[in-house]
């Protein structure tokens, strides 16, 4: 309620480490959705604010995907196609998150995306667009200043030939 009446409409479940919502794809145990996490992932949805499945282990993302009656997003990850490691997407989550309406925001951060070049970012999003249409799939830069990207702002305009050149318009 506290975050929803500050203006807040989206919010993850997990970071780093294994919480008391659930598990984190980097956590210990990287367990499912606890059951104060259930009554959270309902309660976001009762608001109508989007829960970001970025960082969540692969058990609360079926979790959050068994009880999802709105769609989710996951702001900021790497797919397991082209990257495998532990907080990126298998083709199977990729595929349940769409159905929901969901977008999923590709990282241009390592681990995520193997190297932080503009082909490994385009070659995740164009996996995750011929997966399951474009319209699931977005930039997730992290430009939060905690993690290295392989450019700033400025080389978003490298982000936009790149998918050009990949055959997106």
């Amino acid at each position: 309620d506290v975050l929803f009446d500050a203006g807040f409409r989206m919010a993850g479940l997990t970071h780093f480490f294994d919480n008391e919502l659930g598990g984190s794809a980097h956590g210990l145990v990287k367990g499912g959705l606890t059951p104060f996490g259930r009554e959270v992932v309902r309660r976001l949805e009762d608001k109508k604010m989007l829960v970001d499945l970025a960082h969540a282990s692969p058990k609360v993302v079926d979790d959050v995907l068994a009880m999802a009656r709105r769609p989710v997003v996951v702001s900021h990850t790497g797919v397991q196609a082209t990257c495998p490691g532990p907080r990126n997407l298998s083709d199977a989550h990729i595929r349940r998150i769409a159905a929901t309406g969901a977008v999923i925001g590709i990282g241009y951060f390592n681990p995520p995306i193997w190297g932080l070049r503009v082909p490994h970012i385009v070659r995740a999003m164009k996996h995750v667009a011929s997966l399951v249409g474009v319209q699931h799939v977005a930039l997730g830069s992290d430009f939060d200043g905690a993690v290295k990207t392989g450019f700033d702002t400025a080389g978003l305009a490298l982000v936009t030939q790149g998918l050009l050149d990949a055959g997106f318009d």
